[in-house]
Formats: structure tokens, C-alpha cells, sequence
């Protein structure tokens, strides 16, 4: 007898205040200089969609945006080192671009750090276009660094 192996569910599902300690983990993993507990509350506060990604139950990314006056706005997506590379951030990204249409935006922005390959590499063959720098945006370790800015139409 032999055994199958199956994946682990992936789930999608809206952030609550007891999902932080693991969202501000896989932050924490993921970025030199991560979001604070105060700004993930903030948006969930204001109304933001937060969004969190499992894996067999494990939280492995999150996903922030913000839709008004018909536009949206990726704030934050973010997916454990460890899990990059396997389409959830992906998935992820579909579920907040469905999101936003289901909320009337027609235009989808986002900021990228410009060494970021990997997540501009997603968005690019998400059909996001670069549009724009924000020069000095980021926080870096010995000097600050430039955002490249995508905008993605909502057909």
C-alpha cells in the first residue's frame, strides 16, 4: 500500500486582530524593515481589506489595500521567505484585484523597492505597468531606496 501525499489547503480569508502575532511574524521574516503591529491595526481599524494567506492551516503572507473614489491601492503583500516561489503570492494578488472590482476601482496601484526582482517580476506578468519612481522612498541599511510605482487598469 502506498501513501498519497497531498498538498496542504491553501485559504484566503479577511485578517482579524487575532491573526498580528503570525502576520507580524511572517512580516518580520520577510522584510529588513517591517510594518509595526500600530500600522496593521490602523488598517484593519479604517477598513482597509486585510487579507491573510494559509497553508494547511499555517499563515504564510498577508495582503493590505485600500479602495476609494475608484481606485485601490496595494499597501502591503507579503509572503514568508520560505513560501516565495510557489504562486501563492499569486493567488494572493488575484484575490485583492477581484476585490477591487468588486468595489467599482478601475485603476490598481501598488509601490515596489526597485532591488525587489521577485515581486516586480509578479506584478509585471500580473499585467501591472511601471508608471512612476519614488526616489529615496524606502528605508535601506546604509542608504535609502527608490519605489517603483505599477498601475494595473481594471478591464
Amino acid at each position: 500500500m502506498s501513501a498519497i501525499l497531498k498538498n496542504p489547503a491553501l485559504e484566503l480569508r479577511p485578517m482579524g486582530l487575532a491573526d498580528l502575532p503570525s502576520v507580524l511574524a511572517v512580516e518580520a521574516a520577510a522584510y529588513s524593515h517591517p510594518w509595526t503591529d500600530g500600522i496593521f491595526r490602523d488598517c484593519l481599524r479604517v477598513g482597509y481589506f486585510c487579507w491573510v494567506c494559509e497553508l494547511g492551516g499555517e499563515p504564510v503572507g498577508h495582503g493590505v489595500m485600500s479602495v476609494a473614489v475608484g481606485e485601490a491601492h496595494i499597501l502591503n503583500l507579503c509572503i514568508a521567505p520560505d513560501r516565495q516561489r510557489q504562486g501563492l503570492g499569486r493567488r494572493l494578488l488575484e484575490r485583492l484585484l477581484r476585490v477591487a472590482r468588486d468595489h467599482r476601482a478601475d485603476t490598481v496601484y501598488l509601490e515596489v523597492r526597485a532591488s525587489n526582482r521577485i515581486a516586480r517580476t509578479l506584478y509585471e506578468s500580473s499585467g501591472f505597468a511601471e508608471v512612476g519612481v519614488r526616489r529615496d522612498y524606502y528605508p535601506g541599511h546604509k542608504r535609502r531606496e527608490d519605489a517603483i510605482i505599477y498601475a494595473k487598469p481594471l478591464l
